[in-house]
């Protein structure tokens, strides 16, 4: 059984207040866009609350755990761009610690950075649910909730685009998963 208040103090515990607060508000987001959506609301919680739980896990452990406990090899996009460690990580963590073995709710927390191509309603919900729970202050945000209570594929569209043009602009990588997400959709939406 899924004890939400053991969750909630082990991230009270191991993240910034910044980063708990943020945790909460995808999870109260997840839930809003679950009803909205039609998908499981309990599952949105619980994916929404544990997304973050591996965020502030320093890159070195990070690879370490994901390569020496978890037998995930680390691959150089990932290596180069650490911020994409926490998803993954996160996934492992949500089953060894708080005993979640659900599929989808795993997946979304995997998920929850990178996309990938034919995403679960749940993985999408948490993707953008990141991006807009209410304490996310950039430009751009108020379209972007806003898109994404009218059609969350294109609210994910929109995302990726951001997250890509902000790559761009600095020079940085992307993970190969964020275009086959992003070409998968726009593909749907072609028909």
């Amino acid at each position: 059984m899924i004890e939400i208040q053991k969750m909630k103090s082990y991230l009270e515990e191991r993240l910034s207040t910044k980063r708990y607060k943020h945790s909460l508000g995808v999870a109260d987001e997840a839930v809003r866009l679950a009803k909205k959506y039609g998908a499981d609301e309990e599952k949105a919680y619980i994916a929404g609350l544990v997304h973050d739980c591996a965020k502030e896990i320093n890159p070195v452990t990070a690879i370490e755990l994901l390569e020496s406990k978890y037998g995930e090899k680390v691959d150089a996009v990932a290596r180069s761009a650490p911020k994409l460690l926490h998803g993954p990580l996160g996934a492992y963590i949500a089953r060894s610690e708080f005993e979640i073995y659900d599929e989808e709710i795993l997946g979304a927390i995997r998920y929850h950075t990178t996309a990938k191509a034919d995403m679960d309603i749940l993985t999408k919900i948490i993707y953008i649910a990141d991006y807009v729970e209410p304490n996310r202050d950039f430009d751009g945000v108020e379209a972007l909730r806003k898109a994404a209570y009218e059609n969350i594929d294109e609210a994910i569209i929109t995302g990726i685009d951001y997250t890509i043009s902000e790559l761009l602009e600095a020079g940085r990588v992307f993970h190969p998963d964020t275009v086959y997400a992003r070409n998968h959709l726009i593909l749907q939406r072609q028909g």
